[in-house]
């Protein structure tokens, strides 16, 4: 269904255009239209082969130094740019300078996927908290949102793949449905787990917790 309804959308208008005489009036829209399809197609399919990729991965994610603090700055500009003129306000806040042991690559992923999840729904000018800490239990990075939060029912399965708690809202603010699933395989291959606490209409929080021993200070 994800794929079907963008290739629906662009055959349908590359039909109108492949007309003998389409209406000069209707290719701005149309083009564009047929660009946004792509764009959402070719996302789809980016997050689906990372997904199976860490899937077919058993062993554990390897020991290289990932400096968080860095990357989480990364982050951030990158999750201001996608925010644009809805200008939220997005803070970081690093309570330790310690790194993790990790790929940098899979840890980039999931943190910028939890960022830019945050930034799709929360309102506009709204904040976007971000937070990495560490205490005697390990690490711990935590993206809250001030959105509308999520019923509890949703919860436990917002890490399946294509899950959708508002299919309508979701193909407005962008996404694939499969963010969470890759964040949850990425944590797993870290020894980690992903923590959601939400409230309708108080927005939402989603912690990372790394073991101690993932942890380099």
């Amino acid at each position: 269904h994800e794929l079907r309804t963008p290739l629906t959308v662009i055959s349908g208008l590359a039909e109108q255009l492949n007309m003998d005489e389409p209406d000069p009036a209707m290719l701005p829209q149309s083009t564009g239209l047929i660009f946004q399809q792509a764009r959402r197609m070719n996302e789809l399919v980016s997050d689906l082969l990372t997904l199976s990729r860490l899937e077919m991965q058993q062993e554990p994610a390897p020991d290289e130094h990932v400096p968080v603090a860095e990357l989480l700055a990364t982050i951030i500009e990158e999750a201001r740019s996608v925010s644009g003129p809805a200008q939220h306000v997005l803070q970081l806040d690093i309570r330790s300078p310690a790194g993790l042991r990790g790929n940098a690559g899979e840890l980039r992923t999931a943190f910028s996927n939890l960022v830019i999840n945050a930034v799709r729904h929360t309102p506009n000018q709204a904040e976007v908290r971000v937070k990495w800490q560490v205490d005697h239990e390990g690490a711990h990075l935590s993206v809250t949102d001030t959105g509308e939060g999520i019923a509890p029912r949703h919860i436990p399965r917002l890490t399946e793949r294509l899950y959708r708690v508002d299919a309508s809202h979701s193909r407005d603010t962008g996404g694939t449905g499969l963010g969470l699933a890759i964040v949850k395989h990425v944590l797993e291959r870290h020894e980690a787990e992903l923590e959601i606490i939400s409230t309708v209409g108080g927005g939402s929080t989603f912690t990372c917790h790394f073991p101690p021993e993932r942890v380099i200070t």
